[in-house]
């Protein structure tokens, strides 16, 4: 239920603060601000507010000594000088709402479709403890996907963490746009993470649709904004999932990238202070990313769960690198979408072959594992002789297995691609009829 109007107003009173804390401004050093007066009261991460010749904006302490505080504006610090007051506000926190369905925010809670946005009765901060490890229920219920790659070889269950790994252009957010239409969920969470301005719009009108957006909250920082905005889109969106699934609602998270989410974390701890490790990136990016991916997963006895899908931008499909290597590690599952494949006009261009659901054996049964089994073989013939195939060095009959394989292809890539709009039953008897086809 969302809040009434008489809760929300009850504790917008409670917030007030009848005494304001402030400090002073030290120092301005690029976009880094040094403030006085604060250090015995301020805690890292707290936030601060001052004015700007933009009116008033917002900071968020990133260290602290004894003589002061450094701290990270959300904007730029023009207009403001030394020696001007700075109000200390407290801890980041948001306060999600059942409202916030159909709605466009930021990650401190802010709308951004230009209409009033209510809060919720309980604010909660950003970054928060999963479920105790010990208490948590294991996979749940395969989920129709309406797409009948994900209803068979690569299949979704009930708090499932999946990463999709691709490089920039392969049809990554196109993929998430079908997904976020077709999987079974009571509620959407979406974070879009560095995104163009443009396509922010575009995701939410074109992409999601009213239909789905009705069911949907999304949670946004575009690329020209703060790496804190930035940096807490993910954490935001999780607080917000956390939410609903405490409410006994299935909730399906989206996020559009982990990549972008991990560059803002860098550039927020090296302006802190924090030394690069992990090839530029700093040693508790490690940590910040497995929190974030665990808040995800089965909730405890009594909660629902959070179904999670986290895009990975690889550079020149380097899965090695130290993002996608670390999240592929973490997650129950990862999904590669190959250049190649896109560039011959088969969407989703997933790599079935690289890609691997965590879900499975356990997903299907017996007869549908062996359907798997036997389509991943085929594949996997005609990949390892596809140079040869088109060299046109293939003598047919030399080898059954393979010439099976040669004639089944066009039928298993068109598979691949297409929708499967009554569920995984329907589309395990489709390939059922494909591989029995002579």
């Amino acid at each position: 239920m969302a809040s009434s109007p008489i809760s929300y107003l009850n504790q917008s009173i409670a917030n007030v603060r009848t005494v304001k804390s402030a400090g002073r401004v030290q120092s301005l050093t690029g976009s880094m601000l040094r403030i006085e007066g604060l250090s015995h009261l301020a805690k890292l991460g707290d936030c601060l507010c001052l004015e700007g010749e933009n009116g008033r904006f917002e900071a968020q302490v990133i260290a602290l000594d004894p003589d002061g505080l450094t701290a990270l504006p959300e904007r730029s610090v023009a207009g403001c000088r030394v020696g001007q007051y700075v109000q200390h506000i407290g801890p980041r926190m948001i306060a999600p709402d059942p409202s916030w369905l159909g709605r466009v925010i930021d990650p401190w809670g802010r709308p951004l479709d230009g209409m009033p946005l209510a809060s919720g009765c309980t604010p909660q901060r950003l970054f928060r403890s999963p479920p105790p490890a010990a208490t948590r229920r294991g996979f749940g219920d395969r989920l129709a996907t309406g797409l009948s790659i994900f209803d068979t070889a690569l299949p979704l269950v009930r708090g499932q963490r999946m990463g999709v790994f691709a490089g920039s252009g392969v049809g990554k957010s196109t993929l998430l746009g079908m997904l976020a239409q077709g999987v079974q969920a009571d509620v959407r969470v979406i974070a879009l993470i560095g995104e163009r301005g443009r396509e922010l719009g575009a995701f939410v009108r074109d992409t999601l649709g009213p239909e789905a957006m009705s069911k949907s909250v999304v949670i946004a920082a575009t690329s020209d904004q703060s790496p804190l905005l930035r940096a807490d889109c993910l954490p935001a969106a999780m607080t917000v999932a956390e939410m609903f699934r405490d409410a006994g609602q299935q909730v399906f998270v989206l996020a559009d990238s982990v990549t972008r989410f991990a560059e803002a974390y860098r550039e927020v701890a090296i302006a802190a202070g924090e030394a690069p490790a992990l090839r530029g990136f700093p040693a508790s990016m490690t940590q910040a990313l497995m929190g974030l991916a665990e808040r995800a997963g089965p909730g405890a006895e009594g909660q629902a769960d959070i179904t999670a899908l986290f895009t990975v931008l690889v550079a020149g499909s380097d899965m090695e690198e130290p993002i996608a290597d670390l999240v592929r590690g973490t997650l129950d599952g990862h999904i590669v979408l190959d250049r190649a494949i896109a560039e011959r006009g088969r969407y989703p261009a997933i790599d079935l072959l690289r890609s691997v659901s965590r879900s499975l054996p356990e997903a299907a049964n017996e007869a549908e594992n062996a359907l798997l089994a036997e389509m991943r073989k085929y594949l996997g013939l005609y990949r390892k002789a596809e140079p040869m195939i088109r060299a046109g060095l293939h003598q047919k009959g030399a080898d059954p297995a393979l010439d099976r394989a040669i004639s089944l292809w066009p039928q298993l890539d068109q598979f691949l691609a297409a929708p499967s709009c009554a569920g995984p039953d329907d589309a395990f008897l489709r390939l059922r009829q494909i591989l029995s086809s002579r």
